[in-house]
């Protein structure tokens, strides 16, 4: 091992030396992400406060009851004749109390309870797409460094088989510059490639290194533990579906379209309720008092007085006659806007789609030109090995032709990550990751 590569393996860190493999598939990154991840947590969480505000809107529904008891000290009163003449002290129980039971119940409000509920009802599935587009949001943001990680470890793979075969070559140039037939220059030449690639390799490790970290992290794992990806997972990839079957799964399931369509219902409901100011509201009420002293006549009556009552009641505020219009207005706008938003949103949708569903039919075309590629770098590798193993090739030509095989390799590799990459996002656009 070369010098440079000795003292740039320092800077890995070294948990690596104390590693604890860890075999995840992404179906139980996702399991695991849904369980750990902060950020769905947080979500779950104002989703169930969602779920309280409608309990609380029915409240409104409920009966209303007070009770009130309140003791009191009486000051002796004044008499006076109009004109503030002939005044004199006129004695009072000092001892007052109350004590009342008052009871009442809506019975029509113009609709403003029921589109209160209704709202909070809307909020509450706002808040459930809302934890569902964050849970989609961390699935592919794992999964794009779930492939990274795949994509690194057969970079580490090609790079290690690569500076063995350079070593090799540097053995052998060494050798015939000793037998005085290669120059110094070929020497050097090659062990400046040599160090090229075990810098590129170190680079590769630390790039693994960062991005298993980031992955521990957002799933909740030991911080020892680094992620073995399932391989498994590039031999069988994803069918092409037609481009309208995935536009239909996006108007049905995409998170961000659903809130649209339900941010309109919630200002039609805002509409209903501006609307419901102009209408009378009627309300049952009961109540029972039990007062004393008698206050009322003079000399005062130093006794409890009991008196109940029920009745209907029935309230409009005129002023909203002329007040309200512009609240009614106001929300009519707002079911505008959220109808315009809603058509934006579901064009940006169509035309996100549209990409990724050619970005994915793409990396088709990529990935079998690469594989035909990896069987011409075959057959050359194959016909130079031959000629290397009958002394009609030289190693250069040997090292050549293993590289361009590796290379190869390497990128349908990668290339079959990137469907899978796009796979994923297509999934995401349409809502079903």
């Amino acid at each position: 091992m070369s010098v440079l590569l000795a003292l740039l393996l320092v800077s890995i860190p070294f948990f690596i030396s104390a590693q604890q493999p860890y075999p995840l598939t992404v179906e139980q990154m996702f399991d695991l992400a849904d369980q750990n991840s902060r950020v769905i947590r947080a979500s779950a969480i104002a989703e169930r406060e969602a779920e309280q505000a409608v309990r609380i809107a029915r409240n409104d529904r409920l009966p209303s009851l007070e009770l009130s008891a309140s003791a009191s000290y009486l000051g002796d009163g004044w008499l006076a004749d109009r004109n503030f003449s002939n005044g004199m002290n006129a004695p009072m129980p000092h001892f007052g109390n109350n004590f009342a039971v008052e009871a009442s119940q809506v019975v029509y409000a113009g609709g403003a309870i029921s589109s209160s509920v209704a709202m909070a009802k809307l909020r509450y599935q706002l808040a459930q797409l809302d934890t569902e587009r964050n849970r989609q949001e961390i699935r592919m943001l794992l999964v794009g460094n779930y492939l990274e990680l795949c994509k690194l470890g057969n970079q580490s793979r090609v790079f290690k088989k690569n500076i063995e075969q350079t070593r090799r070559l540097v053995e052998d140039i060494r050798a015939k510059h000793r037998e005085g037939l290669a120059i110094k220059n070929d020497v050097t030449r090659y062990e400046l490639q040599l160090q090229r690639l075990e810098l590129a390799l170190v680079q590769v490790e630390n790039s693994r290194v960062i991005i298993n970290d980031q992955l521990v992290t957002a799933l909740g794992l030991d911080e020892k533990s680094v992620i073995v990806p399932d391989t498994c997972i590039l031999e069988n990839l994803p069918g092409i579906l037609a481009e309208q079957e995935w536009q239909t799964r996006a108007a049905d399931n995409s998170p961000v379209l659903q809130q649209a369509k339900i941010g309109i219902k919630h200002s039609e409901y805002g509409v209903k309720l501006a609307r419901s100011e102009r209408i009378p509201s009627l309300a049952l009420f009961a109540a029972d008092h039990l007062d004393g002293p008698v206050t009322i006549e003079v000399p005062p009556i130093n006794k409890n007085f009991n008196y109940w009552y029920v009745g209907v009641g029935l309230k409009f505020n005129i002023a909203s006659l002329y007040k309200s219009g512009k609240s009614i207005q106001r929300a009519k706008f707002a079911v505008e806007r959220a109808t315009e938003q809603e058509r934006l949103l579901r064009d940006n949708l169509h035309t996100e789609v549209k990409s990724a569903y050619v970005r994915f039919t793409e990396s088709f075309t990529t990935c079998s030109m690469f594989e035909k590629s990896l069987e011409l770098a075959t057959s050359n590798y194959k016909v130079v090995e031959n000629r290397y193993l009958n002394d009609l090739a030289l190693i250069t030509d040997m090292l050549d032709a293993s590289n361009s095989k590796l290379s190869a390799e390497l990128d349908v590799t990668n290339a079959r990550i990137n469907v899978l990459f796009n796979y994923y996002r297509l999934k995401k656009s349409a809502g079903n990751l």
